[in-house]
């Protein structure tokens, strides 16, 4: 998993896991804040050094696209709300995304994955 996924960050990348590749201005124009265009350049600059976004430049447009899966970029937010917000196992925080069904079973299923995988690794490391 690439770097911290700020609220900002989780915000553009919302977008871009919709649609795909899109430049800083049509990103801007589906955001529903009320950030200034630049702040959202910025945002997607820096999360191309994090290595969140990929940058590539056709017709003089630099246009983006995102290197992390909506699960992915999930999981910190998982684990944030379950172990500060709700006091939950993951599981059940999985099953409330379940019920929602904005989710697909397989992006179930890798938020699952990382979650399992990153628990075994902190496991290791104690």
């Amino acid at each position: 998993m690439p770097a911290d996924v700020s609220k900002a960050e989780l915000t553009v990348l919302k977008v871009l896991w919709k649609q795909q590749p899109l430049s800083v201005r049509e990103v801007h124009d589906h955001l529903h804040t009320n950030w200034a265009y630049t702040t959202t350049k910025t945002v997607m600059d820096r999360m191309t050094g994090k290595g969140l976004l990929a940058r590539s430049n056709q017709h003089g447009v630099n246009i983006y696209v995102p290197l992390v899966s909506r699960a992915e970029g999930m999981v910190q937010w998982v684990r944030f709300f379950a172990d500060q917000v709700l006091d939950m196992g993951y599981d059940e925080v999985l099953n409330l995304f379940d019920r929602k069904q904005q989710y697909s079973q397989e992006e179930l299923d890798e938020l699952a994955a990382l979650l399992k995988d990153q628990d075994n690794d902190k496991k290791t490391l104690t």
